[in-house]
């Protein structure tokens, strides 16, 4: 048995106390056993100078143990910290920023202070998984503020320390183990059961592959127990972290943006251009809905770096040989004036019998090295006088005929199920759900 009688794949018992401080973004106290660590996230609206032209976030991280941390008076850090402070902090903040995509955190820096008030082994692994929790309460309230619009948080850290204590395997070593052990270990994992960081020692003998595979599986175990504790003592706040991948819309349209959310709601979290800082304007040169909605795709995949879909799509009447087609959002000379749009459509159909439309869409979505197109569309019929307030675009005068409504009358989630629009995204999950087989 161990010195305190767990078992050797036992850890100590943890406790997380969330908002420790009511003045910082985020905190928490973390108690592993009779080690205890504050954790605390604060949040500045400003970007180190290195790192200002990149567009990107920031997390760093601080760490000390306080006087009286140890059984002896440790001095405070002066102007230098001690080499093991600087090494311990610097491990927190590469261990943390493998849980933010810096491209949705924007031009801020978030920086984590973990200030031991008691150490009897894994101080270091304690403040990555206190962290991490201080990391998410300061998300969570950049997200309720309106300062965030989706979540940066794309993985869950924990840490937890393993060892050789008596040549046998140990997980999560106190104080007393940790100064005799022959092997020391530190294993930093996220929810995958991944590995971000490993350290590990000899320090009084090798280990053998077979006993690194014990560790590591003690590691892995550890891990997943302190990720459950995290999700527990965070509570609804938990749903920031590792929310579903983020998609950028290409366009400004809400009415657009809100259909692609609703569509796309099981698969993507899906943004707006403007909320990941592409305001530049994108100019549709193509000749048909598939080229300008792979051109509009890969303009922002190329500014932002992260996925993206945009989607061209208009009217296409038969009388009028296709036409408004590709131009349609600036059918009247201008773009986006729906009314005008509107009024020149009805005037040149005017003692035209044959009223025979069609929606058409092409939508795209840009990766890294490949873009995938796929296309649909929606028969109707062109009315002579609008009908029903909803909708946008054409949709008051493009009778869906099944349902005997103009696309203007029926509600979103009618219109989300057959639209052109419905149709394309179909196919694009499709091709999708082909590529992961």
């Amino acid at each position: 048995m161990r010195t305190d009688g767990r078992a050797y794949n036992e850890a100590r018992p943890v406790k997380i106390e969330t908002d420790f401080v009511r003045t910082a973004a985020g905190s928490c106290l973390i108690s592993t056993g009779n080690t205890r660590v504050i954790c605390t996230a604060s949040v500045e609206e400003s970007l180190p100078a290195w790192r200002k032209a990149s567009g990107l976030g920031w997390v760093t991280a601080e760490y000390a143990m306080l006087p009286a941390s140890t059984g002896t008076r440790k001095k405070r850090d002066g102007v230098s910290k001690d080499g093991r402070g600087v090494e311990i902090q610097r491990l927190i903040g590469r261990s943390i920023r493998q849980a933010v995509d810096m491209r949705l955190l924007g031009p801020r820096t978030i920086t984590l202070d973990c200030d031991v008030l008691e150490a009897d082994g894994g101080t270091r692994t304690a403040s990555i998984t206190g962290a991490m929790v201080a990391l998410t309460c300061a998300v969570d309230r950049l997200l309720k503020e309106g300062k965030l619009k989706v979540s940066p948080i794309v993985h869950q850290i924990a840490a937890v320390s393993v060892g050789i204590v008596d040549d046998v395997p140990c997980l999560d070593l106190c104080y007393q183990e940790d100064s005799r052990a022959q092997v020391d270990m530190n294993c930093v994992i996220n929810e995958r059961g991944e590995f971000v960081e490993l350290q590990g020692t000899g320090e009084g003998r090798a280990f053998s592959a077979g006993e690194l595979a014990t560790l590591t599986a003690y590691g892995q175990q550890g891990v997943k127990a302190l990720q459950e504790t995290q999700r527990e003592a965070l509570g609804d706040r938990a749903a920031v972290i590792g929310t579903r991948p983020v998609l950028v819309a290409a366009t400004a349209n809400p009415f657009k943006l809100r259909e692609l959310q609703q569509i796309f709601r099981e698969y993507y979290t899906v943004v707006s251009m403007h909320d990941v800082g592409f305001t530049d304007e994108i100019e549709e040169t193509a000749d048909t809905f598939a080229g300008n909605a792979a051109l509009k795709a890969q303009a922002v995949l190329k500014a932002t770096g992260l996925p993206a879909v945009a989607d061209d799509s208009g009217l296409a009447v038969d009388a009028l040989g296709g036409a408004p087609g590709v131009f349609s959002a600036r059918y009247c000379g201008h773009h986006g004036d729906d009314e005008a749009n509107n009024d020149l459509l009805l005037e040149r159909m005017r003692g035209i019998t044959d009223r025979s439309a069609a929606y058409r869409c092409a939508i795209a979505l840009a990766r890294p090295g490949k873009t995938l197109v796929a296309e649909g569309a929606c028969p109707g019929r062109i009315l002579q006088e609008r009908q029903g307030t909803g909708g946008f675009g054409y949709d008051p005068l493009f009778l869906y005929e099944p349902l005997n409504k103009t696309f203007a009358e029926i509600t979103a989630e009618e219109k989300n199920a057959i639209s052109h629009r419905a149709q394309a995204c179909a196919r694009l999950l499709e091709m999708l759900r082909e590529e992961g087989k």
